[in-house]
């Protein structure tokens, strides 16, 4: 599949929530939405960045957007992630893949040089027509919530 660019329709994906039930994207469509991948619940970045998101989920939502995390761990682990957190979000299972294919998130990695397959950190800013606006990839977390709160204002989508 081709990389996803800014103006293409987003990818519609229904998965599992963290918390119980399902979250279909096109069922937000005529919001905005903030989607973003992360690698791996209770990591230092992926809990800095879903702390960071969650303590500006009201700003978000004043803005009219809604602020959805997606990675590869199971409803029960992001349920525990959320409680041990505090964290407000909703946080959707991607346990195969699915979505992180269809948004091209999916991809080699390599630390300390080994290759391995991971969720690319990547940030998609959706508006209320279904339409990505603005793309982050290889998101550095400090500050980065803040920015995309700043661009979704900015756009006013």
């Amino acid at each position: 599949m081709a990389e996803l660019a800014e103006g293409d329709m987003a990818p519609e994906v229904s998965l599992p929530l963290g918390g119980g039930g399902t979250l279909t994207l096109g069922d937000l469509r005529g919001r905005t939405v903030v989607l973003y991948f992360y690698p791996k619940d209770n990591t230092e970045a992926c809990t800095a960045e879903a702390i960071d998101f969650s303590a500006l989920k009201k700003e978000f939502e004043a803005s009219g957007a809604s602020v959805i995390g997606i990675s590869p761990d199971s409803p029960k682990k992001h349920a525990n992630f959320t409680s041990k957190h505090g964290l407000s979000l909703d946080l959707l299972s991607d346990e195969d893949l699915k979505a992180a294919n269809a948004y091209g998130v999916w991809v080699e990695k390599s630390m300390y040089g080994r290759k391995y397959m991971g969720v690319e950190r990547t940030t998609f800013l959706i508006g209320s027509d279904g339409r990505i606006r603005r793309i982050w990839r290889k998101v550095r977390v400090k500050g980065h919530a803040a920015e995309v709160l700043q661009a979704v204002r900015d756009l006013g989508v």
